[in-house]
């Protein structure tokens, strides 16, 4: 196993060329099942996938709580859901720069980053029309640390042009809501 920066660069582009080879392979399908816990409390947890064609699971289930900070009436038992976005944002771009980075074969010793976004609570609350429910801004700043700053720039713009989350961000997502509700 041939690894860089943590990589292992054999199965990165082994994976490639699996995927060119069969497209099939390529349809995944990610999902996170939630629970209410109380108040604004609730659970994820990510566990089952499907891709390669088959279902999968991970080697064991993550779970993630999250409510609202008490100043927003809850009990702060864990981040909020645009926090988790947020997170989401740069976990997606920082796995992006590693595999890139070791693929060209770029030195990085160190990578950081702080990830905002700005969010007005009149139009989660229905204040105020004019203001939309989401953040209106998320910005990323990243530090970089290598041989090459240069080229670690391309690493990053390489990063942010494939990202999963950053386009859906940027260019949206239909979201289907389905409903079962009873007594």
């Amino acid at each position: 196993m041939t690894t860089t920066h943590g990589v292992d660069t054999g199965a990165l582009f082994a994976t490639i060329d699996a995927v060119t080879a069969d497209p099939e392979i390529a349809a995944f399908r990610f999902r996170a099942t939630n629970t209410w816990v109380s108040g604004t409390h609730n659970r994820s947890t990510i566990d089952g996938f499907y891709g390669a064609t088959q279902e999968m699971n991970h080697v064991e289930p993550h779970s993630y709580d999250s409510d609202h900070p008490a100043v927003l009436t809850g009990a702060d038992h864990g981040p909020t859901g645009p926090e988790f976005l947020l997170h989401a944002l740069a976990a997606c771009l920082t796995g992006g720069i590693a595999n890139i980075a070791a693929a060209r074969g770029v030195t990085l010793t160190e990578v950081s980053s702080t990830v905002e976004g700005d969010i007005d609570l009149r139009g989660i609350l229905g204040l105020d029309r004019t203001v939309r429910n989401g953040f209106s801004e998320i910005r990323v700043s990243f530090h970089l640390r290598g041989d090459d700053p240069d080229a670690l720039k391309g690493v990053v713009e390489r990063s942010a042009a494939r990202s999963a989350v950053l386009d859906v961000l940027t260019n949206g997502v239909p979201v289907r809501i389905d409903v079962d509700s009873c007594r």
